[in-house]
């Protein structure tokens, strides 16, 4: 059913494949760039991850003035802050951002501050409130696969002063250009791959189901779905697999555009909860939460579940399925997927593998219910209902 009303935006351009960062400088030049700053990380830089890039934007007049390669893991006010004023005494003209999503996220607050000609982000706090302000071209070049950052129009970044991790939404936090090219994943560990892998997987789900969902975030969403069922396994039991790697990256980038625009449900808003107050990482809270939050939505989501399985499994097997059993057919896909993946890297599938103990729940639960993702799921959950899936998916 067409819902009355809906919006839908992925403007980024996206150049995926061979020698794809070979393409940055013509890219730049027609955004009218000359001089970008480069952002990563420190193991990005000590890898050698970092200097492709480098040398693949150093060309055809291009000239880097300025990189910066120490984004903590967990990027805060303070380090968007010190880096637009690196930017700006360095004579910089456009950014290329070289990471996961914290890299990603920071560099979309960096050129939030730039854009709009403030010194401190904290000036920008809210929702939607930014014009476009002064063009800062950006160049996204992601190094897993999973956040979707390259292509969302969020970016989480941490107070420095209270730890509170903030969330900025606005149409003009896309990315101009997203680059995928295998180089950026093939070192990718096993274990990293199945959990960010998880994560695109929930990112798809979610999209496809959620209470905005549209015909546009299906699409994306549901292509998202049959690219993990065709390419994450063989990602994880082969890293220098390029074409499972490059499906992988695309599959991130297309279920990031889905619920960039669509939302998340009740995976996400139990998931951030516990990487608040347990420290859980997210694509590991995606994996353990997913097939419980999928039962616990069931009586409102059956059908839309049922569909979903025509992707991540065959057509034969959804054939021979009868329609009133798909919807759990679809969850029982979902957890043999991670009980292999667990087999194959350690990927934790409960949250007693992940050291969570039962006394968090009721903060947990607390927290999960104050997160905007609830307000987009179709069935509404409660503080009992939150523990109920907690209790389920401690062991």
């Amino acid at each position: 059913m067409l819902p009355v009303y809906y919006e839908f935006q992925h403007s980024t351009k996206l150049l995926s494949g061979k020698s794809a960062l070979e393409n940055i400088p013509a890219e730049l030049h027609m955004l009218g760039a000359v001089r970008p700053m480069v952002l990563s990380d420190r193991v990005l830089h000590e890898i050698g991850s970092l200097s492709v890039v480098c040398d693949a934007v150093q060309e055809d007049g291009i000239f880097i003035g300025a990189v910066y390669h120490e984004i903590p893991a967990d990027s805060s006010s303070a380090v968007v802050n010190e880096i637009a004023e690196i930017y700006r005494k360095s004579g910089c003209d456009s950014l290329v951002a070289v990471g996961g999503g914290s890299v990603l996220d920071t560099a979309k607050g960096v050129r939030m501050l730039l854009s709009q000609k403030v010194n401190d982000i904290m000036e920008l706090l809210g929702c939607e409130i930014l014009t476009r302000g002064c063009h800062i071209p950006f160049v996204a070049v992601p190094t897993t696969s999973g956040t979707g950052s390259e292509s969302t129009l969020v970016a989480v970044i941490r107070n420095a002063s209270n730890g509170m991790k903030m969330e900025f939404i606005s149409y003009y936090l896309q990315p101009d250009v997203t680059v995928l090219d295998t180089r950026m994943t093939l070192t990718l560990p096993p274990r990293i791959t199945a959990a960010t892998g998880m994560d695109t997987l929930c990112h798809a789900i979610e999209a496809c189901t959620c209470l905005q969902k549209n015909p546009m975030s299906h699409a994306y969403g549901t292509a998202a779905i049959r690219m993990v069922a065709d390419y994450l396994e063989r990602a994880v039991e082969n890293g220098k697999d390029k074409e499972a790697r490059l499906g992988m990256a695309n599959a991130s980038t297309m279920a990031g555009a889905a619920f960039s625009n669509s939302m998340v449900g009740i995976v996400h808003g139990i998931g951030h909860a516990l990487g608040g107050v347990c420290h859980v990482p997210h694509a590991d809270a995606m994996t353990i939460l997913l097939p419980f939050c999928m039962e616990y939505n069931m009586d409102h989501l059956s059908g839309e579940y049922g569909e979903l399985l025509l992707y991540l499994s065959s057509p034969e097997e959804y054939a021979a399925t009868p329609k009133e059993e798909r919807g759990l057919a679809m969850v029982k896909k979902v957890r043999e997927l991670g009980i292999r993946l667990h087999g194959r890297c350690g990927l934790p599938l409960t949250l007693k593998d992940v050291k969570v103990g039962r006394e968090s729940f009721k903060a947990v639960a607390k927290a999960a219910l104050s997160d905007g993702a609830m307000i987009v799921n179709p069935k509404k959950a409660d503080k009992e209902d939150v523990i109920s899936i907690l209790e389920k998916a401690y062991e």
